[in-house]
């Protein structure tokens, strides 16, 4: 009995950040997420919307970075694709989300249904997350160690929410 009601317990402890931010606008998340960028760097989720930034600002600034035509033709289906697995991720996470809170909803849950539900969520979380390093690893073998370069020090002038410098912009 002490077994069951400790991993209830944890269970619902677990549980309670994938319920947290359900219904925060996008925005409120990243803001939430702007001042804590070390923590934010362990967050799958979190990780996923990095990776997405990542990719939609190498085009975004394509000539800031110096890509090619010849680029920008291979990073923009990765980056479609990209984008339409997110889509379907997040449906998928927040109907898993919800079939938990209808087996939580009982009095006394299945707690193995729980324990499968839980695993599932997780396991969605993990699927997406190595899809989405994997259009990352993608898009940066496309990216010369120049560009990378750039592209990184964009990345990191607006997480600390800094415009490009001068000097790159002339590197164009």
């Amino acid at each position: 009995m002490l077994k069951a009601l400790l991993t209830v317990c944890l269970m619902v402890v677990f549980a309670s950040p994938a319920f947290s931010d359900m219904n925060m606008p996008k925005g409120e998340h990243k803001e939430m997420h702007h001042g804590h960028k070390e923590m934010c760097k362990c967050k799958m989720e979190c990780s996923g919307d990095l990776m997405e930034d990542m990719m939609h600002k190498c085009l975004e600034h394509a000539g800031r970075i110096g890509l090619t035509e010849d680029q920008i033709n291979k990073i923009t289906p990765i980056h479609r694709e990209m984008e339409k697995k997110e889509i379907r991720y997040k449906a998928d996470l927040k109907i898993a989300e919800i079939d938990l809170k209808e087996i939580m909803e009982v009095k006394d849950f299945d707690l193995e249904k729980a324990n499968a539900q839980v695993k599932k969520i997780e396991d969605l979380r993990t699927a997406q997350h190595l899809e989405m390093l994997k259009s990352m690893k993608d898009v940066r073998s496309i990216l010369t160690d120049e560009q990378f370069k750039k592209m990184k020090q964009m990345m990191y002038m607006e997480m600390e929410g800094n415009e490009p410098h001068k000097k790159m912009m002339k590197n164009k």
